[in-house]
């Protein structure tokens, strides 16, 4: 009956941090916003969704796997969310109006379809 309830918590919990990815979706006002928010909720809520799997049917096997599923997700998703995100503001995608501060504004800059980062500027500057 007690780990009936420490599942059921683990899973809960799972679904609210979805649900708070899916209406980061919808709320968020811009592309970079919205990934921040629903890569994190996600993440988080799918891993608790796991491991709620994991002690559900107590078994290694499934206990592994989940631990692999879990082990990938937490390698994947930071860095699939870094990739759309550098690929938005390349492309010129606008942040919301309200931001105070472009970190990468000035740090980069755009040459056909090479990108430079500061440390190759000097370099570029050079061939032009």
């Amino acid at each position: 009956m007690m780990i009936d309830t420490i599942i059921g918590i683990i899973a809960t919990l799972g679904t609210l941090f979805v649900l708070l990815a899916g209406v980061g979706i919808l709320r968020m006002p811009d592309t970079y916003l919205r990934m921040a928010v629903t890569t994190k909720a996600a993440t988080l809520g799918i891993g608790l969704i796991l491991v709620a799997a994991a002690v559900y049917f107590n078994d290694l096997s499934t206990t592994t796997r989940v631990l692999a599923v879990i082990i990938f997700i937490l390698l994947t998703a930071p860095v699939g969310a870094h990739l759309i995100g550098k690929a938005s503001y390349f492309t010129g995608v606008k942040m919301w109006e309200k931001t105070l501060m472009d970190d990468l504004e000035g740090k980069y800059r755009k040459t056909g379809k090479n990108i430079s980062s500061p440390r190759n500027m000097d370099h570029h500057k050079d061939e032009h």
